[in-house]
């Protein structure tokens, strides 16, 4: 199993690399590769200030959401599950759509953020009834949650003007803007201790997998094994969101699709998972501001695209 282990990570790492070593090389503008190297010259900035940030960004994103996705589908138990089930995207959504419709949106981070942690600890109260967080009541308070903040959002969207909705609107479909390294470092902080923390209990979820007494029969305390999922995988969500609006679909294709070829142990899943989303979000990225020479097409759309046909594949097959 070690071995297997390793030839998955490995291969993982490698495509990821790859991307990483392609993506920034790919753009609208054309490069003199002869003056990208040389520090003050246009090449140079266009290459390590706009490019570079953007994909490192977009492979972030993509790695924290398929962990997330891969976390809340052990949890509740349901290969449907991905980072938007739960109610944290939308409410940091729901955040940030309140910035933009109350002329505030370069606050709309911080506002995101304040909404999912008010989504977060809503669905933690309602889900802990009893003093014991169960996943079935988790799924229907996050879900519950989910309905209310998408109804809120279309409240405000209907009452806002032309360029609010249009705003509204860009923000909704997701994307990867350019952003400094700052940025960058900042969110690789979080996505990397979060990420670390959830594959140090990867036995554990592999018995949760299982189920409540399966695991609870093998010496785990799942109370708060469940709080915890819960909250990293509700962390890592709202810190992309915040930043890229919300991405669809990438947090339930990788994971599912990892488990059909890989099996479902989340020692090769939590890594590769995160290794494997990271490449996948940055090639949609790349495709995104490459496909049309005029204008960039919103990353989420791309994902939903790759999301659709994924989706009816599988309704062809047995799961």
């Amino acid at each position: 199993m070690a071995r297997r282990v390793i030839l998955w990570v490995a291969a993982s790492a490698g495509v990821l690399a790859l991307v990483l070593a392609v993506a920034p090389l790919l753009g609208p503008a054309r490069l003199d590769w002869s003056r990208a190297w040389t520090p003050g010259t246009e090449a140079h900035s266009i290459l390590f200030t706009i490019r570079l940030p953007r994909v490192l960004l977009a492979a972030l994103a993509g790695g924290a959401l398929a962990t997330a996705g891969l976390l809340f589908q052990t949890l509740v138990r349901d290969s449907l599950a991905d980072p938007y089930t739960l109610g944290v995207s939308s409410g940091a959504s729901l955040g940030a759509v309140s910035a933009i419709f109350f002329g505030v949106q370069q606050w709309a981070g911080v506002t995101g953020l304040a909404g999912a942690a008010l989504v977060l600890l809503a669905v933690m109260r309602v889900a802990s009834a009893g003093r014991r967080m169960s996943p079935h009541t988790l799924l229907l308070a996050g879900v519950t949650a989910n309905s209310i903040n998408i109804a809120l959002i279309l409240f405000l969207h209907s009452l806002a003007d032309y360029g609010q909705s249009f705003t509204i609107v860009r923000w909704l479909m997701g994307g990867i803007e350019p952003s400094g390294y700052g940025t960058v470092a900042l969110l690789a902080g979080v996505v990397v201790a979060v990420a670390a923390v959830v594959f140090a209990r990867a036995r554990q979820w592999n018995l949760l997998a299982v189920g409540e007494e399966w695991a609870e029969s093998r010496g785990v305390d799942t109370a708060p094994l469940v709080r915890l999922g819960y909250v990293a995988g509700s962390l890592l969500t709202a810190s992309v969101t915040c930043l890229t609006g919300p991405i669809g679909f990438l947090g339930w294709i990788v994971p599912h699709a990892l488990r059909l070829r890989a099996g479902a142990d989340h020692r090769l899943l939590i890594p590769c998972g995160f290794l494997l989303g990271a490449a996948f979000l940055v090639v949609c990225d790349t495709v995104a501001r490459t496909a049309l020479p005029q204008a960039e097409i919103p990353v989420g759309v791309i994902t939903a695209l790759a999301g659709g046909p994924f989706f009816l594949l599988l309704l062809r097959r047995p799961v």
